[in-house]
C-alpha cells in the first residue's frame, strides 16, 4: 500500500511539474512555453519549457503582449510598451545565448500619411513606394508600417583599423540601428575622419537617405521571421516566401550559413554578428577589421 501510496505522489508530482509553466503571447499572436527567469524594463530573459537546462532567450518586451505565469497570473505588457525599442546595454558573452527564437516585433513610429499609407504588408512582401524598394522583414500591430531589408548584400569589413590601431566608436545600442549610424556619424566628425574607415556603414548609407546597418536585436528578428516566426523548426515555405521576393526583383537570397554584421559594436575589436539559420549560437562577436556579410534596412 505504501509503495502505491508513493508512486501515486510521484506520479501527482509529475503531473504539476509539467504544467508548471508560464506561458509567454507575443505581439503577433505566437507563444511560448517557457519558464520566466527575469524580467527588465527592456527585456525578458527565459528558458524553453521543453529544455530548461538549455539556452537562456531574451525577447524585448516590445514583442510581448502578456505572460500568463504557472500560478494563473497574468501580466499584460501591451499597455507598457513604448513607441519605440528603449535601447539597453548589449548583453555580456556569458549572456549571449539570447537568441530570441521569440524575437521582436518592434513597433515603430509611423511615417507621414502617404498613398499606401494604409496598405497592410506581409513578413516577406516585396515593397515598392517612391523608388524605395525592399523586402518586409518586419512589422508593427497593425502592419502598416516596419522594416525592409535591402535587396542587395556585400562582404565589408565593419571598420578598417586593424590590430595595430583598435579603437571604439561607441555604437553600443543594441535596439536601433540607427542610433548606431548617428554615434559613427558624430565619431568621424569629432575625429577628422571619413566614412570609408566604416566599409559597411557607408555602404548602407550610399544607399539614400533612412537606410543603415541594423542593431543586433533587429537583425535577430529577421532572423525570426526569415524562418516564419519561430526557429525552433524548420519552415521551408517561409523562407521561400522570403528568398523568392528577394530573387523576383534582382535581389540576392539571404545565406543561412554566413554571420551577418549588425551595427551593435561589442568592444574595441569585435561587433556583434547573427545568421538566419536554426542552430544556435545566434550572437557572435567577430573582429571588426574580417569581411562578413552586410544587409542594409529601413524604415516605412
Amino acid at each position: 500500500m505504501n509503495r502505491k501510496i508513493m508512486l501515486l505522489a510521484v506520479a501527482l508530482g509529475m503531473t504539476v511539474s509539467l504544467s508548471a509553466q508560464d506561458l509567454i503571447v507575443k505581439t503577433d499572436a505566437t507563444q511560448v512555453e517557457a519558464r520566466v527567469l527575469e524580467i527588465s524594463p527592456e527585456q525578458i530573459r527565459y528558458k524553453r519549457f521543453s529544455n530548461p537546462d538549455g539556452p537562456t532567450y531574451v525577447l524585448p518586451v516590445n514583442a510581448v503582449d502578456y505572460i500568463r505565469y504557472a500560478n494563473g497570473e497574468t501580466e499584460s505588457f501591451r499597455e507598457t510598451q513604448p513607441s519605440q525599442a528603449v535601447p539597453a546595454q548589449p548583453a555580456t558573452p556569458a549572456d549571449r545565448p539570447a537568441e530570441t527564437a521569440a524575437a521582436p516585433t518592434p513597433v515603430y513610429s509611423p511615417t507621414p500619411a502617404a498613398p499606401n499609407a494604409f496598405q497592410r504588408y506581409d513578413i516577406g512582401d516585396f515593397y515598392d513606394v517612391d523608388g524605395v524598394k525592399g523586402v518586409v522583414c518586419q512589422l508593427n500591430e497593425d502592419r502598416t508600417h516596419g522594416l525592409i531589408l535591402s535587396l542587395d548584400e556585400i562582404y565589408l569589413h565593419w571598420s578598417e583599423f586593424d590590430k595595430t590601431d583598435l579603437r571604439t566608436v561607441g555604437a553600443d545600442d543594441v535596439a536601433d540601428g540607427r542610433a548606431n549610424m548617428a554615434k559613427v556619424t558624430a565619431y568621424i566628425a569629432a575625429n577628422n575622419g571619413s566614412w570609408d574607415d566604416f566599409p559597411a556603414f557607408k555602404w548602407c548609407r550610399d544607399k539614400g537617405e533612412g537606410w543603415y546597418l541594423p542593431a543586433i536585436n533587429e537583425l535577430l528578428t529577421i532572423g525570426h521571421n526569415y524562418n516564419g516566426g519561430s526557429r525552433a523548426k524548420y519552415n521551408r515555405q517561409a523562407r521561400n516566401r522570403f528568398n523568392d521576393a528577394l530573387k523576383q526583383h534582382g535581389g540576392d537570397r539571404m545565406d543561412r550559413l554566413v554571420y551577418y554584421f549588425s551595427s551593435t559594436e561589442k568592444d574595441e575589436k569585435s561587433a556583434c554578428t547573427s545568421h538566419m539559420d536554426l542552430e544556435p549560437p545566434f550572437v557572435v562577436e567577430i573582429p571588426k577589421y574580417q569581411k562578413f556579410l552586410v544587409r542594409a534596412v529601413r524604415r516605412f
